[in-house]
């Protein structure tokens, strides 16, 4: 693959608004662990090389476990995931396959055992920051260095 065109160059303001929205996730109260999580499971499904690599990384240096990352694809197979962060994933995934199947009300009313309100509608504003930078990479074919 090769990249197509550095979108954040020919685009900066939106470039922008995109790290604008990255700063308010880093204020929202979310665990950072929480984040990456997210961040990177998404990536996984959207199929993003250049997102799974950084977040990845990402979560390395934030102290994530090797055995956690390495079954984050399968996390309902494993015991690695707390059900907080099970809450968070299974709506990481419900938001990413949006048109598939939608943002089922179980998987809702799960999240609200484990998140306050805003919370949940922080999590919510980092599945679609992350499925928003996704598109980029993934539009643009951008790859890991």
């Amino acid at each position: 693959m090769h990249n197509r065109i550095e979108w954040a160059k020919h685009a900066p303001e939106a470039y922008k608004a995109m790290v604008g929205l990255e700063q308010a996730l880093a204020k929202s109260g979310l665990e950072s662990s929480l984040l990456e999580l997210v961040r990177l499971r998404a990536s996984q499904v959207n199929g993003c090389a250049y997102c799974v690599n950084l977040h990845a990384n990402d979560a390395r240096k934030a102290g994530e476990t090797e055995a956690r990352l390495q079954t984050l694809s399968v996390w309902r197979e494993t015991a690695y995931f707390t059900p907080r962060e099970r809450a968070a994933l299974a709506w990481v995934e419900s938001l990413t396959r949006l048109p598939g199947q939608g943002a089922p009300q179980g998987q809702y009313e799960a999240l609200q055992e484990h998140f306050e309100p805003a919370e949940v509608v922080n999590l919510t504003l980092a599945v679609a920051t992350i499925n928003a930078w996704n598109r980029f990479g993934v539009g643009f074919a951008m790859v890991p260095a």
